[in-house]
Parts: C-alpha cells; structure tokens; sequence
C-alpha cells in the first residue's frame, strides 16, 4: 500500500497532489539503530581484542549508515499521474516520466527454500529495483498500482 509515514509506517492517502508514497518500515530502522548500538557496546567489551573490535566497529558503523539513508530518504518510490521518482545513490531522487519506463515487473527468486521478490522498473538507460521491505508492502501490489496509474496516465484522451 502506498505510505504516508503515519504511525505504522503506511497508509492507503495519496501524497501531495494525488501522489502515492512508499517508504521504508520505521520499525526496521529502529531496529538497525539499536543493533548498531549492541555493536558499540560490543566493541566497548572487545577493546583488547584488535580483530574482534574492528569486526564490531565495522559491523556498527554499516547498520548506522544503513540507518542514516533510511533516515534521510525514507521515501523510496513516489508515484503520480506524470512517472515515479525514485530514491538513486544514498539519497538522492530522480523523476522518470511514464514515457521513459520500458518495464515494470515483479523478479522472483527461490534460493535454499527462501522466496525473495524484487520490483524492477526499468527506464532503459536505468534500472530500479526495491524490496518488499524498502516498500513496506508487497512488491505485486505496488507493481499493480504502478502499472494502473502508468496505463491512465498514457491512455489517450
């Protein structure tokens, strides 16, 4: 479902100017914030031990940074009548026009009895891909609505 950044994280009202939203789970960056305060506090505990403090500060230092981005664009796909913009680099945004989107599908993979699902949105020169997680909804339904509002937006008049 599309995102609003209420209390759980989603929610079914469009954005600004009719916008949909998806953005990552708040509770997963929590989560994040805290591990990577255990790796502090284990780094804390291994302080004698060369290797064993550089495997926790490393380790605290990626949750952190993971957590930063999750922070700081918190929205990873935004979709309206004129294309999708789209979180690129560590948290920067780009705006794809409906016209410069080749495919949209849903990438699914079985490895080791786990199931895992990508959403691609492919603009040519680029391709976009985002977890359920990212999303905070299940990849085929944001592909569904991704591809209604694509096919009203380039339907004729």
């Amino acid at each position: 479902m599309p995102d609003e950044g209420d209390s759980g994280g989603r929610s079914d009202r469009p954005g600004p100017a009719g916008e949909l939203r998806w953005r990552v789970n708040g509770r997963l960056t929590g989560l994040k914030i805290a591990v990577a305060v255990v790796f502090l506090g284990l780094a804390a505990l291994f302080g004698a031990d060369l290797a064993g403090l550089v495997v926790a500060l490393v380790a605290a230092a990626a949750l952190a940074a993971f957590a930063l981005r999750d922070l700081m664009a918190p929205v990873r796909l935004a979709a309206d009548a004129g294309g999708v913009t789209v979180v690129t680099g560590f948290a920067g945004h780009r705006h794809l026009p409906w016209a410069s989107i080749e495919r949209i599908r849903v990438d699914e993979r079985h490895r080791l009895g786990v199931r895992s699902q990508l959403l691609e949105i492919d603009a040519g020169d680029s391709l976009h891909l985002f977890s359920g997680y990212e999303l905070s909804a299940p990849c085929e339904d944001v592909a569904v609505v991704l591809q209604g509002l694509r096919s009203q937006a380039t339907r004729p008049a």
